[in-house]
């Protein structure tokens, strides 16, 4: 049988065709919405048919956020190499964001969560898990970023099997300590820093160098200029503002579980209204964005500038992540 396709056919089918796409697309490029932390911890307990014990939330809600990064919608897009998601950035930048926040808990868990000194062992299965989130998130094969994310999200389970064990060769250990909290937002301050320094840079200025500031026998490997122009290209902003919107969806999650494992510890310092407070602020980074696209206005000009109340918002949260570690800090 001989089919004959006209030029007006092959168009309307290219035209049929680019509209799946891009409905897929659109459809894909969705943010999932908050997890139900307490919900999420009622469901896992009653499945295992255990009691939580602390750092059942923290670990629980990890594995959480680290699923639905490959649960999603369209699933883990950053390592597509085929259409519609090839096309797309923005959810990828999204995914990248996550995965750092993902990455620094995971380490912090294997350092210092699961320790009660310098001197104990490492967690076996936080051993395993915590690399297994390093491998590059655009590998597509050989190993795969998602085969390698599945077994980690794998070693957690087990690590949070170990904590509510009653087998003492199996046991694992959370050790929901001030100092142990610390480590965790001393982590998370620099990630934030990070994202208000690139966001802050959508507007183009001139910056005095400070790397050197406030120590007179201070030295660095070569001579930097005194006056720097900072500036995230416009190309750039919409993909570092959508990295950072991620990372702020995964710490959001994060801070909670934070608030119920060391609810002892924020009460004696008092510190629980203060983590509040960056909850609110994360919250409030994670409203609608009503516009078919980043903008990036200049200053006080006409057009909003999305990239810059983003700032404002990881901005208020870092500064209140910094009181609350001067809190933690006190006896």
């Amino acid at each position: 049988m001989k089919i004959n396709l006209s030029t007006k056919s092959i168009t309307a089918i290219g035209f049929v065709v680019c509209v799946f796409f891009y409905g897929v697309g659109v459809y894909w490029s969705f943010e999932p919405d908050f997890l139900d932390i307490k919900q999420e911890v009622i469901q896992a307990a009653k499945t295992e048919n255990v009691a939580p014990v602390v750092g059942y939330t923290t670990t629980t809600t990890l594995i959480k956020v680290a699923e639905t990064l490959l649960d999603k919608p369209g699933g883990y897009l950053s390592n597509d190499a085929l259409p519609p998601s090839v096309f797309l950035d923005n959810i990828p930048a999204w995914e990248f964001g996550v995965l750092e926040m993902v990455r620094d808990m995971a380490l912090v868990m294997r350092k210092d969560f699961s320790r009660s000194q310098s001197q104990s062992l490492v967690n076996t299965h936080l051993k395993e898990a915590q690399p297994r989130f390093n491998i590059n998130h655009k590998n597509w094969a050989m190993p795969s970023a998602e085969s390698e994310y599945r077994k980690a999200i794998s070693h957690l389970y087990a690590y949070r099997a170990a904590l509510v064990s009653a087998n003492s060769n199996d046991k694992a250990q959370f050790y929901a300590r001030a100092d142990n909290l610390r480590a965790y937002i001393e982590e998370v301050q620099k990630r934030l820093g990070s994202y208000s320094h690139r966001l802050s840079a959508s507007v183009g200025r001139e910056q005095v160098n400070t790397d050197l500031a406030g120590d007179k026998q201070a030295q660095q490997s070569s001579q930097g200029d005194l006056q720097q122009q900072i500036k995230t290209s416009w190309w750039l902003i919409d993909d570092v503002f959508y990295e950072a919107r991620g990372a702020s969806w995964a710490l959001l999650q994060l801070l909670k579980a934070i608030e119920i494992d060391f609810d002892s510890v924020l009460a004696n310092k008092n510190a629980r209204i203060s983590l509040q407070q960056i909850i609110r602020e994360l919250e409030a980074s994670q409203e609608t964005l009503w516009s078919p696209m980043v903008l990036n206005g200049d200053g006080f000009g006409m057009l909003a500038n999305h990239s810059l109340v983003m700032a404002n918002y990881i901005s208020r949260a870092n500064a209140a992540l910094i009181d609350l570690n001067e809190l933690l800090s006190k006896g």
